[in-house]
């Protein structure tokens, strides 16, 4: 497939290695590409504008800061159209007593598909580490990637995609609706909580079922 990450933090860095190697056409979008050789070495994929990137993909990644996706997005509103978003953000703010989620009522997921209701958006990899996302065979033991979205052919190419990066089948969870995006963002903050803990962010989440479910 033909993917665009908008984006080009460690998140979007992370993934755009992960697929490339799974023999995907990988970019990575940038609102200043030409600052970005290094990168583009370092990552061994083009680096180009957002506009460029999003034009050419059949899925698009967002994988930009949560506060700022939405407005980044609109840029590329009429790129967008149709097409599957794979929206992986989670909005932080700074409070006194530390840091917040910036979407505490509804989800960044929901705000996307509202936004851009032509855009078959889809939720996922928001309760793990960038680590995790492309190496999950590392963990110690199986761990849950969650999906969100109301269009099942766009779930699908999620689907897929997860497992190309070494995600089975078995690990994936469809929750529902965009709705349910909710849950998954604001597991954020236990995740801090947990990597607090555990002196790392390198961790997985796994869904077990009682007994009497399986």
């Amino acid at each position: 497939m033909k993917l665009a990450l908008i984006g080009t933090g460690n998140v979007g860095r992370a993934l755009a290695k992960g697929w490339a190697a799974a023999g995907h056409e990988v970019v990575l979008g940038s609102r200043d590409p030409a600052a970005k050789a290094e990168l583009a070495a370092e990552v061994g994929v083009p680096v180009v504008t957002v506009a460029e990137a999003a034009e050419r993909a059949e899925v698009i990644v967002n994988v930009t800061p949560g506060t700022d996706s939405v407005a980044l997005l609109r840029t590329v509103e009429a790129a967008l159209r149709g097409k599957v978003l794979v929206d992986i953000a989670v909005g932080f703010t700074e409070e006194p007593h530390g840091m917040a989620l910036s979407h505490p009522t509804i989800s960044l997921g929901e705000e996307i598909q509202t936004a851009f209701p032509d855009t078959r958006v889809v939720k996922t990899f928001s309760t793990m580490d960038a680590i995790v996302m492309t190496a999950p065979g590392d963990l110690t033991g199986p761990s849950t990637v969650f999906l969100s979205g109301n269009d099942p052919r766009a779930k699908k190419t999620t689907a897929t995609l997860l497992t190309d990066l070494g995600w089975p089948e078995s690990a994936h969870m469809d929750l529902g609706p965009i709705e349910t995006a909710r849950g998954q963002e604001h597991f954020a903050l236990l995740f801090m909580g947990i990597a607090g803990a555990l002196g790392s962010y390198d961790f997985g989440l796994q869904v077990v079922p009682h007994r009497s479910n399986e």
